[in-house]
């Protein structure tokens, strides 16, 4: 993680703020992003022979498969089931984490701002939160923090209270549809989640929906650049999801992603998800979202799908 607290000292000087200090358990050292000035592309046709590849790797797994790929720079594209809906768990934090850098941006927080954590904050112990493991009796932390939590570590409380600065899910659903997104949907909290799984549902994106998402991230104006990058940088160092869009890419390449995983409910699991944007061998950078929805086979099956489609455009356009 020390490349991204650098980015966020530097990034919270520049605001006027004190620079805070983070702990960490991740060892691993991402790629970070190159430095290139993006003129997105008009969008092409779509490339029929990818598209072939992309519906023979859903295949492989029993349940619904979705898949949506662009490059940035040159408008290529080619998806698979790109309009159909699907929960997206954790993938929503990202939309989140959005809509409050925007009120960042709008003077209504500071990013070095502390933020309260109370034991009533916490998601429920099935539920992912290393914030609630790590100080069981409630704490303090900058929002910057709270949002890498949230969007790295893909922390269930960070992301409610987040939903709650934001305030609420319709706030965070004016922002998408803002930006132009209609087929995304942000609904509940995590704790909603936890307590029925058929609400995770309500709270979809088509793959379509995902990667125009990915798209205002990289290269739209809704957010300041530098918190944009910010963002980004802390999904490039996300552990979460090493064999999904990672899986079969070089270790070196520089994948910023947000995974969304779902529990299984006999024998079926609702969501195996990952979306990113990968820097391609030849600069150019890839925006990608697969979704494995409602699926039967086991999480290595699941996950090798999402990696295979990941390889597909890496080999089709990366050259």
């Amino acid at each position: 993680m020390k490349k991204v607290i650098l980015l966020t000292a530097l990034f919270i000087t520049a605001c006027g703020g004190d620079v805070a200090t983070t702990s960490n358990n991740s060892t691993a050292v991402a790629t970070p992003e190159p430095y290139v000035e993006q003129t997105p592309g008009p969008r092409q046709s779509a490339d029929a022979e990818l598209e072939r590849q992309f519906a023979e790797i859903a295949k492989e797994v029993e349940g619904k498969v979705g898949v949506a790929a662009v490059v940035l720079e040159t408008g290529q594209n080619a998806a698979f089931n790109g309009d159909e809906r699907f929960a997206m768990q954790s993938v929503y934090k990202v939309p989140i984490s959005m809509a409050v850098m925007k009120q960042i941006d709008a003077g209504k927080y500071q990013p070095n701002q502390e933020i309260e954590i109370k034991k009533e904050d916490f998601v429920a112990a099935g539920q992912r939160s290393p914030l609630r493991d790590s100080f069981p009796n409630g704490t303090k932390v900058p929002l910057w923090h709270l949002i890498e939590y949230a969007v790295s570590q893909s922390d269930g409380t960070a992301s409610d209270v987040l939903l709650r600065l934001a305030g609420g899910p319709a706030e965070v659903q004016k922002y998408i549809t803002e930006i132009g997104i209609t087929d995304m949907a942000v609904k509940n909290t995590e704790k909603e989640l936890g307590t029925d799984v058929k609400i995770q549902y309500d709270n979809y994106s088509t793959p379509n929906a995902a990667v125009k998402l990915l798209a205002e991230l990289k290269s739209g104006v809704s957010i300041d650049r530098e918190r944009s990058k910010l963002i980004r940088d802390f999904m490039n160092e996300s552990p979460t999801g090493p064999n999904r869009l990672r899986g079969l890419l070089p270790e070196a390449a520089y994948v910023a992603h947000k995974t969304g995983t779902s529990g299984t409910r006999n024998g079926v699991t609702a969501a195996t998800n990952d979306i990113g944007i990968i820097n391609l061998p030849n600069g150019k950078f890839l925006l990608i979202a697969v979704f494995v929805g409602d699926s039967p086979a086991d999480e290595k099956a699941r996950d090798a799908v999402i990696a295979k489609m990941a390889k597909a455009a890496w080999d089709k356009w990366g050259a």
